[in-house]
């Protein structure tokens, strides 16, 4: 049996801090399937379409990874992927708990479903996508936080 693990995240945009997350998920699943939550009634950086072409662009040559996106409960969506973890990346003891605290609320739902927590690597661990939003929207050059070969303007 195929080993499927679900990577939520709004992903406004995809960092290299995300794509450290999915090397390590990688290294303990067949197939990681990276799932952009979103609400239609909110604007972000990127709308979901450009979110989605950014990823697919980064993994067009892995077949493992598969990009989707999602506007019902996480959870919801593990099961219609098959996916029976979740994966998420923590930076420090703040991201801990509250992913420690969702994990409580899907085992209540979602007896099936567990989550796995990578700690993200020390040399990417400052990326988030907020830093990159903020930066972005000062004028700064954002590419060291992008994933090699993606300019953000061009999904903007």
């Amino acid at each position: 049996m195929q080993r499927i693990a679900l990577f939520p995240g709004s992903f406004d945009p995809f960092t290299r801090g995300h794509m450290a997350i999915v090397d390590e998920a990688l290294r303990l699943f067949d197939k990681v399937v990276i799932a952009i939550g979103y609400n239609p009634a909110k604007r972000g950086l990127l709308d979901v379409e450009a979110r989605r072409r950014l990823i697919e662009r980064v993994y067009r040559d892995d077949r493992r990874i598969s990009v989707t996106t999602y506007t019902t409960l996480t959870g919801d969506e593990a099961r219609r992927v098959g996916a029976t973890t979740i994966v998420r990346g923590v930076r420090n003891s703040a991201d801990f708990d509250y992913e420690r605290t969702l994990d409580r609320a899907n085992r209540c739902l979602y007896a099936e479903l567990r989550t796995v927590v990578v700690m993200v690597p020390a040399e990417v661990e400052h990326i988030s996508s907020s830093l990159v939003r903020e930066l972005h929207l000062f004028g700064r050059n954002v590419g060291e936080f992008m994933p090699e070969g993606i300019d953000l303007a061009e999904f903007l």
